[in-house]
């Protein structure tokens, strides 16, 4: 019995190397321990001057010259470990925080609509959607839809007629809150907007042009009022500086004093799927 007790402990991890982070990138060939995480990181030979690192969705990846012993790797990354293991878990928290959002959409299931959760009830027979208050009693409860999209759709649809006719109604509220918000901040800032345009764009909330044309994300629809206004705030001060000088900055800070609380918000959202 002592022997096999013996055996067992030997062969088992210790509690130091399960509370260890691990990380593995799926085209991993070598691995390292990192502070407390062991990471298994890819490895790119290429023609290049010096070892670069890149952490993403899939962990690390090294690209290093194809001289660069080992060794040398190996130390390139304790040399810069602090930020790796950083990096890695911030890729982590986000595709946790990634999966929490995705929407399985079915009658009942809630939406993000201007920062509040919204019920979806499918209401056969309804012309058009309608978004309707909540019950009183459930007013002010954290994690509680307070408001109802009715759905024309049978109860039987299918997700994905689910999805296309909720999505469409709030593209088309993007429209006309955005042109609401534009319009305050024009006049605000003293400028001329000649077109608003709904984004689809993977990488920017908004873009400007000189000649006044707006476009934004019409998914920004999803976020609070106060991240919306930043981003129309941040775009519209781009028709008095085409830059992100100190200049640039003043010009949001005078409508929107403050702006920092809102783009750091930003920075860390995350569309539902």
């Amino acid at each position: 019995m002592r022997e096999a007790a013996q055996d067992t402990s030997a062969t088992s991890p210790t509690h130091e190397q399960l509370a260890m982070a691990h990380f593995r990138h799926p085209q991993a060939e070598r691995e390292i321990v990192l502070g407390k995480a062991v990471v298994a990181y890819a490895v790119q030979r290429a023609r290049r001057r010096s070892i670069g690192m890149v952490v993403g969705v899939e962990g690390l990846t090294v690209r290093a010259p194809r001289w660069v012993a080992w060794a040398d790797i190996e130390t390139a990354l304790r040399a810069k470990e602090r930020w790796i293991c950083k990096k890695l878990s911030e890729q982590r928290e986000r595709a946790h925080r990634q999966q929490a959002a995705r929407i399985e959409w079915c009658e009942g299931v809630s939406v993000p609509f201007l920062g509040e959760s919204v019920v979806v009830v499918l209401e056969p027979g309804l012309r058009t959607p309608i978004l309707r208050d909540g019950h009183a009693t459930q007013a002010g409860l954290p994690g509680v839809a307070q408001r109802a999209l009715h759905i024309g759709l049978p109860h039987a649809s299918p997700p994905e007629a689910i999805r296309d006719a909720v999505l469409a109604w709030m593209r088309q509220h993007a429209r006309s809150h955005f042109s609401a918000r534009v319009q305050h901040y024009a006049e605000r800032l003293q400028v001329r907007v000649t077109r608003i345009a709904l984004s689809s764009a993977r990488t920017r909330w908004g873009s400007a042009s000189v000649d006044g044309s707006i476009r934004l994300h019409w998914r920004l629809i999803h976020f609070s009022p106060t991240i919306i206004d930043y981003v129309v705030a941040h775009e519209l001060a781009h028709l008095h500086e085409m830059n992100h000088s100190p200049r640039f900055w003043a010009v949001v800070r005078s409508v929107m004093p403050e702006y920092e609380h809102a783009r750091e918000q930003l920075r860390h959202v995350i569309l539902p799927e």
